[in-house]
């Protein structure tokens, strides 16, 4: 893992595990959770740089909202 989790950091990870989350579909995507912008996109953007969570759905036009999962390292990171 190349990021430190910080407290907030690892909230992002419970509510995306939670299915509570959402990635849009770009190379920088953004995150809401419970329909709200999370208020720290460059965080999010770090946790898809560093391969913790991902976008649930293979498939989708740029800038689709997709519900957000954590991958298998994501799963490592929080620990379930």
């Amino acid at each position: 893992m190349s990021i430190t989790l910080n407290r907030r950091a690892l909230a992002m990870l419970r509510a995306i595990a939670a299915g509570r989350a959402e990635l849009t579909r770009s190379c920088e995507p953004d995150l809401r959770v419970d329909g709200l912008p999370c208020c720290d996109q460059s965080a999010a953007h770090e946790l898809v740089r560093a391969g913790l969570i991902r976008a649930a759905a293979p498939r989708g036009a740029i800038g689709q909202w997709a519900r957000a999962e954590l991958t298998p390292d994501g799963h490592l990171a929080l620990g379930v």
